[in-house]
């Protein structure tokens, strides 16, 4: 039988980046600098916009992989 033990606890995982993740969509666009950072890419045309926030995903990118490596060193 597997070990319902460590697959409960990678659901509950799953669930908290889930909770965070819902939150960062909610509060994202009341953040006023979020996506508007000098290197994010918008291009209007006629009917048509398209946005690239490089530079918001690389700093994104950055924070959580520090946020990440503080814990997995305890």
């Amino acid at each position: 039988m597997p070990d319902m033990s460590a697959f409960g606890k990678m659901l509950i995982l799953l669930g908290i980046f889930l909770i965070i993740f819902g939150a960062i969509f909610t509060l994202g666009g009341k953040i006023p600098w979020l996506g508007r950072l000098p290197g994010d890419i918008c291009i209007q045309k006629k009917g048509v916009t398209f946005f690239f926030p490089i530079t918001t995903s690389i700093l994104i990118s950055i924070i959580l992989s520090i946020i990440l490596v503080l814990i997995r060193r305890r």
